[in-house]
């Protein structure tokens, strides 16, 4: 009977060795099988380009006052502010104690900063009205000395007004800077439909080339460990950690020297979960 008892134990103790020994095997397969998820890019050669931004304001392209010969009351007025006018047309009659003045725009434009009406008196010191140009539209920056060094008259630029953007001309570059120790940079943009005014904000957007032809990357790509830059390569589906030596980083793209080529597909997005050789699945990203 102990015999029996000896040989059952014995038999059973077998068989929870080795159902142990199966799942461990599954699990190890499962975890062999298992895939990392992961976003990719294509590494691509590119100029390593940084963005400026320069804020100014917008102001009427050119202005022309209109100005009394003589002291004299306003007999007729033709106009109100925020009209269009044209060259020649009238804009008032004044009576002088020399005779009739008969006032005329110099120029085609908008009538701004009329404060006067009929039958008011006028004297010659102060402007009746001031036609202003408002197409194109100046806007005025000030910049330091390293961002006049990246604009140049003829520059074609993107410039962002009440949240729309538009191109800008760069037409004038000062050389003298003012009180502040910036220099004056004038820039005109259209406005055909007059929908800009002046006095709105403008933000010009100056690009830099920091790095010419070099592998570019996301910048997220580059994992920093120990003093080590390095990134993951996907090579097929497998993943392999490839050290890299970054020339220059911005916070979106990064540019490097050695470790890369371009056309290398990178992980952007599940690195972190990575190690060498762990097999990888491309998904897409929301």
């Amino acid at each position: 009977m102990k015999r029996l008892w000896i040989g059952f134990t014995a038999m059973l103790l077998i068989g929870l060795l080795a159902a142990c020994s199966e799942d461990e095997s599954e699990t190890n397969q499962e975890e062999a099988d298992a895939s990392v998820p992961v976003e990719t890019v294509e590494a691509a050669e590119d100029d390593l380009v940084v963005e400026h931004s320069v804020f100014g304001r917008t102001a009427p392209s050119s202005t022309s006052p209109l100005m009394l010969q003589a002291s004299g009351e306003i007999d007729s007025l033709e106009v109100e502010n925020g009209e269009q006018v044209e060259e020649d047309e009238a804009i008032a009659t004044i009576l002088t104690q020399a005779g009739t003045q008969e006032i005329t725009a110099p120029r085609s434009g908008e009538i701004t900063n009329l404060q006067a009406v009929e039958g008011d008196m006028l004297t010659g010191e102060e402007p009746l009205a001031v036609i202003a140009d408002m197409n194109p539209l100046l806007i005025n920056f000030s910049v330091t000395a390293e961002t006049r060094e990246l604009l140049s008259a003829g520059d074609e630029l993107t410039v962002i007004i009440e949240e729309q953007e538009f191109q800008a001309e760069i037409t004038s570059v000062g050389k003298i800077p003012g009180e502040t120790a910036l220099y004056p940079v004038e820039a005109t943009v259209e406005n055909e439909d007059e929908e800009l005014i002046p006095g709105l904000v403008a933000e010009l957007i100056v690009p830099e080339t920091r790095v010419e032809s070099a592998v570019i990357v996301p910048t997220e790509a580059v994992i920093q460990e120990a003093g080590e830059s390095f990134v993951f390569v996907l090579n097929e589906e497998t993943a392999e950690r490839t050290a890299v030596t970054v020339q220059e980083t911005q916070s979106e793209e990064t540019a490097i020297e050695e470790g890369l080529q371009a056309g290398d597909v990178v992980v952007v997005n599940g690195q972190n979960q990575l190690e060498d050789g762990d097999t990888a699945e491309v998904v897409e990203g929301e």
